[in-house]
């Protein structure tokens, strides 16, 4: 189904003030809006697409490891928030709790989830008497709530649709292969799919999920040089079976708590696509997650070209994402700025004249080149172009990055870059708190993650200048 468009092909300028361009390129390309509720959006069908893309595409990923999806209630007890004392802290700011049900003032308050730790892991204990039950693997779709007092479409909502996996397993060494599982099939849909670059790495203790052992994560640096955390992956340890008192017997007859994990990835990931890839004239999708692969459009009022439109068309319709805009009463400069503005990685335009040499102009939405085609080389021509631009926009990303990404041993040159044009900044750090806060207070930065492939050296924090061992990622953030 065409989507509707926007009446003001007007975008505002993403190189001057990519904040507001974000907020004006949402709205205007009809990816979601503002809800009535405070906080919260409405995502509409054209934004609601990327998250389909994404769901399918991730869900084939999980569904493969063997992890099943299901289904667990909205609400949960508040006792069973208050069994982790981390758990229950980390999230106690954010909660939004239900007091009265029916009319009346419900025995025990219940909160509306803010992650299914806890609801789902008293199931768990249910259901499982010995190691033979092990291992349980569930992912569940669904929304939560965390009571933001800052939002930010996309990025930061009252309530956001995201996916969380929860799984226990018998030994700690099992439930770690899981954690790192997610963690790369999280990178794999972000490379692949959304054609975004990141570090994977490890959260210090400050920054780890609330009830973590260790916090694995994946980030992503934005045109501004802030960070975007895309993803997440835990190791829980056994803080949560201990707490639930959850054991099982184990081959020998003795009783062992499972060992969890939980991982998710969210509707943020689309806020991600859209600043990473996006120009002054609006949306730039990667075509592997666009909702509309090419668009074909015939010049207003050109009846011959009218024609080749819809049978290319129809000879293409069910091999790609296709839309085949024969609007009236629009210029062809609009509609072509409208696709613009709405990212459509293919443009093909065609009027009486191409049509009578039986060819179409191509127009390719990363570059802006446009070349003649003619029409029996749509075949071969049309998946080399989608190709092409989903791998440019990777490596686009990817250098991206790692030109924005500063190797620093003064603390003086962290500051300065941190209050012009950040990025990612690879510094030592000693570990300690207080130096960590430090860096929050003087600079709005905080600590990314330790990358995975650091290597252990001998260095001087960058604030007390005790000795050091890794270089730690140091960014703002969303």
């Amino acid at each position: 189904m065409k989507p509707q468009l926007s009446q003001k092909t007007q975008v505002k300028s993403r190189s001057a003030d990519l904040s507001e361009w974000y907020n004006d390129i949402v709205l205007k390309a009809q990816l979601a809006d503002y809800a009535p509720v405070k906080g919260c959006m409405v995502i509409r069908p054209y934004g609601y697409a990327l998250w389909e893309s994404i769901q399918a595409y991730l869900d084939k990923l999980i569904k493969d490891r063997g992890v099943k999806n299901a289904y667990f209630p909205l609400f949960v007890p508040m006792h069973y928030l208050q069994k982790e004392k981390e758990h229950v802290e980390g999230f106690s700011p954010q909660l939004a709790v239900v007091t009265i049900g029916g009319g009346e003032k419900l025995t025990e308050n219940l909160a509306v989830r803010p992650t299914s730790e806890t609801i789902m892991y008293d199931m768990y204990r249910q259901w499982t008497k010995s190691w033979r039950d092990l291992p349980i693997l569930i992912n569940q779709w669904c929304n939560v709530v965390r009571w933001e007092k800052r939002t930010y479409l996309f990025l930061r909502t009252t309530e956001f649709l995201w996916q969380e996996g929860h799984c226990a397993h018998l030994t700690h060494e099992e439930s770690m292969d899981q954690v790192i599982w997610a963690l790369n099939a999280y990178e794999q849909t972000y490379s692949d799919h959304l054609a975004m670059y990141g570090i994977k790495g490890v959260k210090s203790e400050s920054e780890k999920f609330a009830g973590a052992g260790q916090t694995f994560t994946f980030e992503c640096l934005m045109p501004n040089g802030k960070a975007l955390q895309a993803c997440t992956s835990h190791d829980l340890g056994q803080n949560f079976s201990k707490s639930f008192d959850w054991s099982v017997q184990d081959k020998t007859g003795a009783k062992v708590n499972p060992w969890q994990n939980s991982w998710g990835l969210s509707t943020r990931s689309i806020g991600g696509l859209i600043m990473v890839h996006g120009d002054d004239n609006g949306l730039v999708f990667p075509p592997n997650v666009a909702p509309i692969q090419i668009v074909i459009v015939p010049l207003p009022n050109h009846d011959d070209a009218l024609r080749l439109a819809t049978s290319i068309f129809n000879d293409f319709k069910n091999q790609y994402r296709l839309e085949l805009d024969t609007v009236e009463d629009e210029t062809a400069g609009y509609k072509f700025n409208q696709w613009e503005m709405k990212g459509v990685p293919l443009r093909i335009e065609i009027g009486n004249r191409e049509a009578a040499q039986n060819q179409v102009t191509v127009y390719q939405r990363d570059t802006g080149l446009k070349q003649i085609i003619s029409v029996s080389d749509l075949v071969s021509t049309l998946p080399k172009l989608l190709n092409s631009i989903q791998s440019n926009l990777l490596a686009k990303h990817r250098q991206f990055t790692q030109d924005s990404t500063h190797i620093v041993d003064s603390y003086e040159d962290f500051k300065k870059i941190m209050s012009t044009t950040r990025g990612f900044i690879s510094a030592f750090w000693c570990q300690n708190s207080q130096c960590e806060d430090q860096v929050k207070a003087d600079t709005k930065a905080t600590t990314r993650c330790l990358p995975l492939d650091s290597k252990l050296e001998d260095g001087k924090c960058i604030v007390c200048g005790k000795p050091a061992t890794h270089r730690w990622l140091f960014a703002q953030s969303y």
